[in-house]
């Protein structure tokens, strides 16, 4: 079957051996990088990855174009299939679709713990038990480290686990490659992804696999003009 073979063979495979398995309820992972570099990219296609396998996404956005989000998953999708026979595309989108909830809110508006009562909310009361929270573009510098442990709790009740985004310029980590800002809420992160743009192509690394720092595990690349991730 196409979808089968497309989850056999993606990259996430490699990314998931690389941080010793895919996120488990209740832990937290990151990406990193600076702005434009392909963070939202990388989410989507992890949200794809759960979606072929029949599993339920959250996707919360602070960006302020709903439809951007939108079109990242269709050109995502596409790419994904560009070179394999699937008469049943349409049929296959679809089923996505169904299993795939994209919520868009402004930080300035609405606090995080709000948006996980929301969450909560629809997960629970509506009948949707998401297996992963997608959260794009939320802005660190307007959170505590309380907040965060929250969130990381409620996932963990929810069965949820939580992939984030987090805009951090070059020159904003550490020894250990860990984000400066990142420090007050290191505790509750579980796995932090940095991606780092060289001449021909995005650069994705492991600075932190639960417990390790810069583990050695195989690098991944992300394709320059589509932004996919490749070996």
């Amino acid at each position: 079957m196409v979808t089968q073979e497309l989850i056999e063979r993606s990259p996430v495979r490699i990314l998931d051996q690389s941080i010793g398995g895919s996120l488990k309820s209740g832990e937290i992972g990151l990406i990193a990088a600076p702005s434009g570099i392909g963070k939202t990219s990388v989410l989507v296609q992890l949200a794809l990855d759960k979606l072929l396998q029949n599993k339920q996404v959250i996707h919360v956005s602070f960006t302020t174009h709903a439809d951007y989000v939108m079109a990242w998953y269709e050109n995502i999708f596409d790419e994904s299939i560009n070179k394999k026979d699937m008469a049943d595309t349409r049929e296959i989108k679809n089923e996505l679709v169904k299993n795939r909830v994209l919520m868009n809110f402004s930080q300035e508006a609405i606090g995080v713990r709000q948006i996980f009562r929301s969450i909560r909310a629809l997960v629970i009361e509506g009948g949707f038990p998401a297996e992963v929270l997608i959260i794009d573009g939320l802005d660190f510098t307007a959170i505590d480290a309380g907040q965060l442990t929250t969130v990381k709790q409620c996932a963990g009740e929810l069965g949820m686990s939580i992939w984030y985004s987090c805009t951090v310029e070059r020159t904003g980590y550490d020894e250990r490659r860990i984000p400066t800002l990142l420090k007050p809420y290191l505790n509750a992160i579980d796995v932090i992804i940095v991606l780092e743009q060289e001449p021909d192509h995005i650069v994705l690394s492991i600075s932190k696999s639960r417990g390790l720092y810069n583990p050695d595990t195989p690098i991944l690349h992300l394709d320059p003009r589509t932004l996919l991730l490749r070996q």
